[in-house]
């Protein structure tokens, strides 16, 4: 059987067993279990393993439940509740001003967390009941959450960064830097549309009551002071990461280790905490962990049998022309991103995509933030849309999942907007790792 055949049989069984509902980490590690034995006999079965062992020997590798640690301790000691009211009061009176203050926590919390999911519950569970309250336009509410959420991935530390680091072997420093700018221009074209639609239209987002926000300036500088300490540690971890104080996982160690002190100083640490966040922790590491072992021993099987070699030709051969290719890459990016997460999207397509993408002359540190846009796109997508799925289990039965998907369409729009000013000016995002490392 020739590699093209083999190929289609892999997307096809791909796609029946995940419309089935098999995880993605099994899907794949049961393809490359059944091929390896299949082409090359039961010895073969010793790339799955050493591939496995191989990735799980990154130093690197370590920054990642160092992070998401950190990112649990923060969310179960009340940082964003904090952070929230300290912010609301001062800009409760523009219109759209709680929408804008949503945003802005959102860019703050992606500075500590780096992943969507937590994000997205706790600003379900503490904006958007505020929103409703002052009745706010419902979709707006929505896509502001769900948006302003998944940045994130957007402001370093940003745990795709760190996959895709290890994965095209270039600088997590250098990808943090280059995904600053862009992160923040996205942010600002969300309240920018939040601000244009309230003030065309004050009653999608009326501003907050006089008596919730009127206060003397000593207690409106007040509230910051339970969230002084835990922002501090959460700067101190990317000051230490591009001053070359630290390395990426010596900063994540110390930035889970200062979140536990922070914490403590707010009395909300306990055994009882620091339990619930080590097992979330594990949790959530277990679930990325598994999905790139299946992924990884996918893709080592299918490179022994050329495959890597006939894809990238494949790939290749669609057009002569540098952009055409590279808007085939993102095509399929945004298309993946309709049905599995970004750790499967980006273990099954990088090995494909980067030697091509290298070849033609392209930047891989511009190309890691070209990819972490796109997935901005595939969070708030159907069918999969994580961080619909994430809202709807905050917000329960007082909104409907189709409400939800419903509230996206606007700020996918400005996420492709981002997305080709990014694409168009690469620069965007690569003046300021040449700034700062040359």
């Amino acid at each position: 059987m020739d590699i093209g055949t083999i190929t289609l049989l892999i997307i096809g069984t791909m796609a029946l067993l995940l419309v089935l509902g098999v995880p993605l980490a099994f899907v794949s590690g049961a393809i490359a279990v059944t091929l390896a034995v299949s082409q090359f006999g039961l010895n073969a079965l010793f790339i799955v393993g050493s591939r496995t062992v191989e990735f799980l020997d990154s130093f690197a590798l370590i920054a990642v439940p160092m992070f998401v640690l950190m990112a649990s301790i923060m969310e179960k000691s009340g940082v964003a509740e904090d952070l929230y009211r300290a912010f609301h009061v001062w800009v409760g009176s523009v219109r759209g001003g709680i929408g804008v203050v949503t945003t802005g926590v959102a860019v703050l919390l992606g500075a500590t967390t780096g992943i969507i999911g937590g994000e997205i519950v706790l600003l379900g569970l503490i904006a958007l009941p505020q929103m409703l309250k002052l009745n706010y336009d419902r979709k707006l509410a929505i896509g502001t959450i769900t948006a302003g959420g998944s940045l994130g991935t957007m402001i370093p530390p940003s745990i795709i960064l760190i996959f895709y680091g290890l994965t095209a072997e270039v600088s997590i420093s250098h990808l943090f830097l280059a995904t600053l700018m862009p992160g923040l221009m996205l942010a600002t074209f969300y309240v920018g549309y939040i601000l244009l639609r309230c003030g065309l239209n004050p009653s999608l987002g009326p501003p907050l009551p006089p008596e919730e926000r009127d206060m003397p300036l000593s207690e409106k500088l007040a509230l910051f002071k339970g969230v002084a300490l835990p922002m501090a540690v959460a700067g101190g971890v990317l000051v230490s990461i591009y001053a070359g104080f630290a390395s990426i996982t010596e900063s994540a160690a110390l930035g889970a280790f200062g979140a536990a002190i922070a914490a403590w100083v707010r009395n909300s640490f306990s055994f009882a905490m620091l339990n619930e966040v080590l097992v979330q922790a594990l949790r959530t590491c277990g679930m990325v962990f598994w999905l790139v072992f299946g992924t990884n021993a996918l893709i080592g099987v299918y490179n022994l049998m050329g495959g890597i070699t006939f894809a990238s030709n494949t790939l290749a051969g669609v057009s002569q022309e540098p952009a055409i290719i590279l808007a085939v890459m993102i095509g399929v990016f945004i298309l993946l991103g309709f049905f599995i997460d970004w750790i499967g999207i980006l273990f099954l397509t990088m090995p494909i995509f980067l030697p091509v993408l290298t070849q033609l002359g392209y930047d891989p540190i511009w190309f890691g933030i070209v990819f972490n846009l796109s997935m901005q796109i595939a969070y708030l997508t159907p069918p999969f849309g994580p961080a619909c799925f994430y809202l709807k289990g905050a917000a329960g039965d007082s909104l409907g999942l189709s409400e939800i998907f419903a509230a996206q369409w606007p700020f996918i729009g400005l996420q492709i907007l981002a997305l080709i000013i990014v694409v168009t000016w690469p620069e965007l995002s690569l003046w300021l790792p040449r700034l700062v490392y040359g």
